[in-house]
């Protein structure tokens, strides 16, 4: 992920850029995939992991471009990466209680290091690493037993590879000396992607990264450089189902079937990353648990539990989805906290998660107090910021309210309707992380 001021500024005058270009020319997503695309709103709930050997330096996933290390050095950490704590039935088990639905882990990241047994290059966990058991394909088996989806994370740009040439933004100081050709990285990264959609049973979706890093933007042939009409296409074609998303931060291309956000929830643009408009895909914002995304020894700054509920719940008002991250340690093991973090939330998604699976953005658009989600002809209120025994919910149209109640105990709300919206009334100002009323309508919205 990207989280240096240098590239923030670069972003925050590109993001409301629309390109004339598309990537997959005259792209007609195939049945499964506009099924998955619904699969996906559903789920409402992800898991991010960034894991790579930038853990054994604890010190986050930029490690290799913040400390500008040399890529020839760097690359040793492999030789000593044994996370031995690794159980991806210990994973999968831990993310399932916390209510996700699926994960998307880093299978490459920018430092060019990969995260399975790929062919391509020996530079990856099982041929270079004293550990030699591809991660990627026990989680997807794990995956695939207890009933979790599995997306990869893919990196477009590399910081050690020659062929990433010209070089990009980032990764100046890594000691790349030769200028090697970009055709060759391009065809390699759809090798590596051949690969992962191959081996690795159904995946969920492609999740891109890193060709913010890129000075091509303002020639309009973006998709064209990268190479994105062959790269969707093959995806596609190798899983139709398969949905391919790209965090580049401006307008969605042809070939991409949903919209990311970072750290930054669609509409808002409080870390400068989430300028672009919204799109009518599927939506999904990614967001920390603590303060980085790959694992940083001092970061203990982990979020609440009720900001954590929160987000996600406000996520789905916005009819968008939550992949919230965790940067495992370099045994292999989920920090401990993460682990309470997931248990905590899993609670309130077992009371709660009707409320927020399967629904939509509700009729009513966010407000500070909270927001709705909505599914069939019931809308859920998630309040979550009142001080007040009652709520004025503007409200317009032909539905009328036939029930409204505590969606936890079912007992009856008080309220009134009128041509401009509905008051709810209560007996106390609501004091939970979220007070969820259910109003019943005689009509689906």
């Amino acid at each position: 992920m990207t989280t240096k001021n240098l590239i923030l500024c670069a972003i925050i005058a590109l993001s409301g850029v629309t390109t004339a270009a598309s990537a997959q020319s005259g792209y007609t997503p195939a049945e499964s995939n506009l099924q998955a695309r619904e699969t996906f709103s559903d789920d409402k709930f992800g898991i991010f992991i960034h894991w790579g050997i930038y853990s054994m330096l604890a010190d986050g996933e930029w490690a290799l471009n913040s400390k500008n290390l040399k890529h020839e050095e760097y690359s040793k950490l492999a030789s000593g990466f044994y996370p031995s704590k690794f159980s991806a039935a210990e994973w999968v088990a831990a993310i399932k209680a916390s209510g996700a639905k699926y994960i998307t882990i880093t299978s490459r990241h920018h430092d060019g290091f990969s995260m399975f047994g790929t062919k391509q290059s020996d530079y990856n966990i099982v041929d270079a690493t004293p550990f030699k058991r591809d991660v990627l394909a026990e989680l997807a088996a794990e995956c695939r037993k207890q009933g979790i989806r599995l997306h990869f994370y893919y990196s477009h740009l590399d910081w050690g590879r020659d062929d990433y040439f010209p070089l990009g933004r980032t990764g100046k100081n890594t000691g790349r000396t030769r200028q090697g050709k970009w055709s060759d990285y391009c065809a390699f990264m759809n090798s590596q992607l051949t690969e992962l959609l191959s081996n690795y049973g159904p995946v969920g979706a492609i999740w891109f990264d890193g060709m913010w890093d890129k000075d091509i933007y303002e020639d309009g042939m973006t998709a064209k450089t990268w190479g994105l009409d062959e790269t969707y296409a093959l995806i596609h074609k190798l899983q139709p189902a398969c949905l391919v998303g790209n965090n580049h931060h401006i307008t969605p291309f042809s070939g991409e079937d949903i919209q990311l956000f970072e750290r930054d929830l669609p509409g808002e643009n409080k870390a400068g990353l989430s300028g672009q408009g919204i799109s009518p895909l599927p939506l999904e914002t990614c967001e920390t648990m603590n303060g980085m995304w790959g694992y940083r020894m001092v970061d203990q700054n982990y979020k609440s539990t009720k900001t954590l509920i929160q987000y996600l719940v406000k996520a789905a008002g916005k009819n968008a989805n939550l992949l919230m991250n965790i940067g495992p340690q370099p045994n292999g093991e989920l920090p401990a906290i993460a682990v309470e973090r997931l248990k905590e939330m899993g609670k309130w998604m077992n009371t709660y998660g009707e409320t927020v699976y399967g629904t939509r953005g509700g009729p009513v658009k966010p407000h500070d107090w909270g927001v709705t989600t909505h599914k069939g002809n019931v809308v859920y209120v998630h309040i979550m910021n009142l001080q007040d025994k009652a709520l004025y919910i503007p409200f317009t149209g032909d539905a009328k309210l036939k029930k409204a109640a505590v969606f936890a105990d079912k007992k009856a709300v008080k309220y009134t309707q009128d041509k401009e919206g509905i008051l709810l009334k209560f007996d106390d100002a609501p004091a939970e992380i979220d007070y969820v009323v259910e109003l019943t309508f005689n009509q689906s919205f």
